[in-house]
């Protein structure tokens, strides 16, 4: 219950950075150009910072065992996920990418790191690098029917791999924990911009949609169900079997339950398919877990 009442108190802040990035497209104060390069910030700088800065801790044989276990379990939660949009929406493309993926990282990062400490965020790394690398090759398959043009190569030299391979070395080797204080400090500081550069980009989004037709479309409420509550609930049952520590299962399912991900908008515009509506998709989602997150997470904190 406590999670779930902080959850949903950082939720509304966060609604506050996304009402300024609203205000500030509208105000013609805050171009197109300008909320893409905000996401490019994002994506490039302060993701990477924030999951780099998560491996800033002493290493131990258990804490590297808590790696291998949260990751399986975003693997289990990811599946899960992908499996169910496949079933109930192969026929929607963007629908199917936006149910498969949520946005673990624009929103669920700062949501851990509220509700369970900077420290839980080191048990999301595993599902944040496996929801990126899964988005740019099943992701784009999903979208046209063709199989992912990103190599190896382009995999291994995205941004959260990166980060997530170079946290890896400074966990393993020990020096994560003994940074200077001026670089460690930098990591923090640039961290701490994740949650309200994230939603004044989503903002943006928000801005630029056709709000009346989004509220008046029943396909997008079905949808932000399936993401929102349905897969959520499906994998609070399966966790609990697994028996895995509480705060770990919490800090992936907040990851897992997060809205639609930023990046089935990103995708649809790159491979010009209905990018105002993959933009929908993930506007409303934003919107209506408000409702329905902490909602999932007191139902998970009793279990």
């Amino acid at each position: 219950m406590e999670a779930a009442t902080i959850v949903f108190k950082q939720i509304m802040t966060m609604f506050l950075f996304m009402l300024a990035g609203y205000a500030l497209v509208k105000s013609g104060k805050l171009s197109e150009q300008g909320s893409r390069d905000l996401a490019s910030m994002l994506i490039w700088l302060v993701i990477p910072a924030t999951l780099v800065n998560s491996f800033c801790i002493a290493f131990s044989p258990e804490k590297l065992a808590e790696l291998v276990q949260s990751s399986l379990l975003g693997a289990l939660a990811l599946g899960l996920a992908i499996l169910i949009a496949r079933l109930l929406l192969h026929r929607r493309p963007i629908d199917e990418f936006a149910a498969s993926f949520s946005n673990a990282g624009f929103i669920g990062i700062p949501l851990v790191m509220a509700s369970l400490g900077s420290e839980a965020v080191f048990y999301t790394v595993g599902i944040i690098a496996l929801m990126n690398i899964l988005q740019w090759t099943y992701g784009v398959r999903i979208l046209t029917g063709k199989r992912g043009t990103v190599s190896l190569r382009g995999i291994l030299l995205s941004p959260v791999v990166i980060a997530v391979l170079a946290g890896l070395v400074i966990f393993v080797t020990g020096l994560g924990a003994r940074l200077p204080v001026v670089v460690s400090g930098a990591l923090q500081g640039i961290a701490a911009l994740n949650a309200p550069l994230a939603m004044m980009v989503l903002g943006a989004y928000f801005a630029r949609v056709d709000v009346r037709a989004m509220f008046a479309n029943a396909r997008l409420y079905l949808l932000a169900a399936i993401r929102l509550l349905l897969i959520p609930l499906l994998t609070v049952l399966v966790f609990r079997l697994t028996g895995l520590p509480q705060t770990m299962r919490m800090a992936v399912l907040i990851s897992a339950s997060a809205p639609v991900g930023v990046n089935v908008a990103v995708y649809a515009q790159l491979h010009d398919l209905d990018y105002a509506y993959a933009s929908e998709t993930v506007v409303l989602s934003t919107l209506l877990s408000v409702l329905f997150q902490p909602l999932v997470l007191m139902l998970a904190a009793g279990f």
